[in-house]
């Protein structure tokens, strides 16, 4: 199901093993942290690898469909892009970039892209996206892609008190 998508200024593929020692050093980073639900901090040594591998096997088993967003220019990760939670009715789209590559709209340009490729290959009827309310970054990125807000959503047991706002885009 895997294939590369190029952009403008990205490429959008698959994540290696060679991958971990950058997404540590990216995701890491504790502002990273701060601004997902499910990135955590410290980002230890091992778990960079173990979220590869993780991966890999819900995509084989169509669980999660997850990119490494790399920088076309010089082939330099910046961040990640998934669905995950696949269903056969739809899935939930998440990403994160490094700091350094924050505020350039490299989310944006990722998302489009990928949901197009996500619609037409799974054939889900819908995808929705949540971000935590103090990420209004997340939200600019959510909205340009066309979602529509639904509600906030408080999920328990993630170990911190969370407001999510939930968004839903439907197949064209």
């Amino acid at each position: 199901m895997f294939r590369n998508i190029t952009t403008e200024r990205l490429i959008l593929r698959p994540f290696t093993l060679e991958d971990a020692s950058r997404i540590q050093a990216l995701a890491g980073d504790r502002r990273v942290s701060e601004m997902t639900a499910n990135i955590p901090y410290p980002y230890l040594d091992g778990m960079a690898e173990s979220w590869i591998r993780e991966h890999r096997r819900q995509t084989k088993e169509g669980h999660a469909l997850v990119y490494a967003i790399t920088m076309l220019s010089s082939g330099e990760l910046a961040g990640a892009i998934s669905l995950t939670e696949i269903t056969g009715h739809d899935a939930n789209l998440g990403y994160w970039l490094g700091v350094p590559y924050w505020g350039k709209g490299y989310c944006t340009e990722a998302a489009r892209p990928f949901l197009r490729f996500c619609f037409s290959e799974l054939k889900l009827p819908m995808v929705y996206a949540r971000h935590l309310v103090e990420n209004q970054a997340s939200a600019r990125v959510i909205q340009k892609c066309g979602f529509q807000f639904i509600r906030e959503v408080h999920p328990s047991g993630q170990g911190k008190s969370q407001i999510l706002k939930h968004y839903e885009l439907h197949n064209p």
